[in-house]
């Protein structure tokens, strides 16, 4: 508990300062001032959280937290529970959308067991930071203790400590978990103070019987355990998941670091909203990768006060939107970092009405 408190309480607020820099830059190049629209605003955004007037994307890694959940014991998925070990041997072989997609941004992807009910052994590329072995069902009781929320958010800061000090500029965040759209539902329930039918999806192809199903058992939980909306650490410890703290943990641990961070969707956007909650500072150093197609991910981003990238009907998970995303927040730093100015090129910048 002592590393995520003294975390929480090392982010600092954005210095504006840094924007006002790098809007000066901005508008000084050979362009009509904001025509490149949010490009520009990426741009800013990565000036201000790094405090650097000319800052690099040259690491970048995309985290896939992996973890089981015991709610799939009330069949609120379309896929068995081993399909999660199954899916983590195929991150480590290269062959899931998330590797193809961190190739193309050039990132690289770190895959970390933080609840998986399986022992994987030593295999090359996994990160065992086994939190929990999988969640208990929060249908009938809650599914971690706080000590293990606790133990999952510091797995994710460990791993931002970790990575900053091998010199990564940027991370992005995803998961692989079986039914964890599930406890993403519950916590954007009981964080946004909407109900639990209009925060809660298909997730990963369920018919519509399914998904009556699986709001009754939501609504179950939550009146069962009855978590806390104004202790996000009681909400994560009694619906939650432990890729969801892993992932809130390593957005603290960034913030603190003042390193940017790109949320991928909605499990993801769970555990930027867990972070949020814990400590509202940690919002100036997000970027929101894309919009899901989950009903409940636009109330979580709205909730924060962000607004999505891109919005291509997506919804595998694992980072494969914040890869995307990836590829045009480093558009617009390189905008901002080898475009002419008006003086270099030898073009007027006077304006004339």
């Amino acid at each position: 508990m002592e590393l995520l408190k003294s975390t929480a309480e090392s982010i600092k607020r954005i210095d504006e300062g840094f924007y006002t820099v790098a809007q000066k830059r901005l508008d000084n190049l050979t362009k009509p001032p904001g025509s490149l629209g949010r490009l520009e605003e990426f741009a800013r955004k990565l000036v201000a959280i790094t405090e650097n007037k000319s800052p690099m994307l040259d690491k970048k890694v995309v985290f896939t937290f992996a973890g089981d959940h015991g709610i799939t014991e009330e069949g609120v998925s379309a896929y068995p529970r081993e399909v999660t070990q199954q899916m983590v041997l195929n991150f480590l072989r290269g062959g899931a959308g998330i590797n193809v997609l961190a190739r193309h941004a050039g990132a690289e992807v770190i895959v970390v067991d933080i609840g998986v009910d399986h022992d994987f052994g030593e295999l090359d590329g996994l990160v065992v930071m086994k939190a929990v072995r999988g969640t208990k069902n929060f249908a009938k009781g809650p599914a971690m203790s706080r000590e293990e929320a606790v133990r999952c958010i510091e797995v994710g800061i460990t791993l931002a400590d970790g990575y900053a000090k091998k010199g990564y500029k940027i991370f992005g965040t995803g998961e692989m978990g079986i039914g964890n759209t599930t406890p993403s539902s519950a916590i954007a329930a009981v964080l946004t103070g909407m109900s639990v039918a209009e925060v809660t999806g298909k997730g990963t192809g369920i018919s519509d019987a399914s998904l009556m199903n699986k709001i009754k058992v939501i609504e179950q939980g939550i009146q069962l355990n009855s978590p806390d909306p104004s202790d996000a650490l009681d909400v994560l410890a009694k619906v939650g998941g432990a890729e969801i703290g892993g992932i809130a943990g390593l957005i603290l641990g960034a913030a603190a670091r003042k390193l940017p961070v790109i949320i991928d969707g909605f499990i993801s956007t769970a555990g930027a909203l867990i972070a949020y909650c814990l400590e509202p500072k940690t919002r100036d150093y997000l970027f929101a990768a894309h919009r899901s197609v989950e009903v409940g991910h636009k109330a979580m981003l709205d909730k924060m006060g962000l607004h999505p990238i891109l919005d291509l009907n997506m919804r595998l998970g694992e980072g494969t939107g914040a890869a995307l995303a990836i590829l045009l927040i480093e558009a617009g730093l390189k905008i901002y970092r080898e475009m002419a100015t008006f003086g270099e090129a030898g073009v007027s910048d006077e304006i004339i009405n």
